[in-house]
């Protein structure tokens, strides 16, 4: 049997927020999975060691810039076409899209499940994908994502980066995908110099390759703590994985970088300041940190200048047993 999982979402995070049910069909039917899914999910550099994923099928589709093969109506009979020469039987839409519909019907797929038509609007991402399961195959599935790593991997980037349990190890996701969500850098400067006062910490700095990013790796590099430093940005995230898997904890703006560490399994503080909180609380291994002064955060919070580096500090010092 060959099942197909259609996720066209962008970005890292809806990427890794979908992979429990993904995983559920995947057992359900007891075969890997094929997924289609935009590049920029980073899914092939995340996923490769899931033996839960046959295939990896880019969707090179950008509806911003109307480019890509499978853009527009020539682009839909193409992917119709490329899905019909690998001989799907069933195939899971998660999405509300005709378009997809058609595309799955003229790929002669036999069976066809997907969210309701037409009602995209108000969806919560989490509910619909847990209720859709439910009612398509029985099952309950649990938010609680997981992205598996070749052990080897681990060991060699323990051995590489001389990550030493001795100290506490902790990655620090400085970047984001906006400026709102961005926390200053003198935020995580002033965090790290409450580690140092009495902790033995190293620190793995993870953000993106542009320019705004570089800029704010180098300022923590030029800062008091840069011996303890090493920046991650110019690996790729295929690469990066295995270090954060070596941490003992995650702080991290909302960023790629949230998502992948809680789905390794790593304790996962979320600095929420302006996303709605789904988004840094789905997984248990996820501890939302808000503004100073919120009950909670939701887009056009701007709260960013109202995280507290000594809250960070305090709920680090708890969820490591160090208080």
């Amino acid at each position: 049997m060959k099942v197909l999982v259609i996720q066209n979402r962008i970005g890292m995070g809806d990427m890794v927020i979908f992979l429990p049910y993904i995983e559920a069909i995947s057992k359900y039917y007891k075969v890997p999975v094929s997924i289609l899914v935009k590049e920029n999910t980073k899914s092939s550099e995340f996923l490769s060691d899931s033996p839960l994923i046959d295939q990896i099928i880019i969707l090179e589709r950008d509806d911003k810039n109307k480019i890509g093969k499978h853009y527009g109506f020539k682009g839909t009979i193409k992917l119709a076409n490329d899905l019909k020469e690998k001989k799907f039987d069933k195939v899971f839409i998660f999405n509300s899209s005709l378009r997809y519909a058609l595309i799955a019907r003229l790929a002669q797929i036999k069976k066809i499940y997907q969210y309701q038509l037409f009602s995209k609007r108000n969806q919560n991402i989490i509910d619909t994908a847990k209720s859709f399961i439910k009612k398509k195959i029985d099952l309950e599935v649990e938010s609680n994502p997981a992205i598996f790593i070749n052990p080897k991997k681990i060991n060699d980037a323990k051995n590489k980066y001389k990550i030493s349990n001795k100290n506490i190890n902790i990655l620090l996701g400085v970047g984001g995908s906006g400026p709102t969500k961005r926390v200053s850098t003198e935020k995580f400067i002033e965090f790290m110099s409450l580690c140092n006062e009495d902790l033995d910490c190293r620190f793995f700095l993870a953000a993106g390759k542009n320019e705004v990013e570089k800029k704010i790796i180098d300022k923590i590099l030029n800062s008091e703590h840069k011996n303890k430093c090493i920046a991650l940005n110019d690996l790729k995230i295929s690469e990066i994985l295995p270090i954060i898997k070596n941490c003992n904890i995650s702080i991290c703006n909302d960023t790629g970088f949230s998502h992948l560490s809680a789905a390794l399994d790593v304790q996962t503080i979320v600095l929420m300041a302006d996303t709605p909180m789904l988004y840094g609380s789905y997984s248990p291994k996820m501890h939302p940190i808000i503004p100073d002064g919120e009950k909670t955060v939701t887009h056009k919070t701007l709260g960013k200048d109202k995280i507290n580096p000594e809250k960070i500090f305090n709920k680090m010092k708890i969820i490591l047993g160090l208080s």
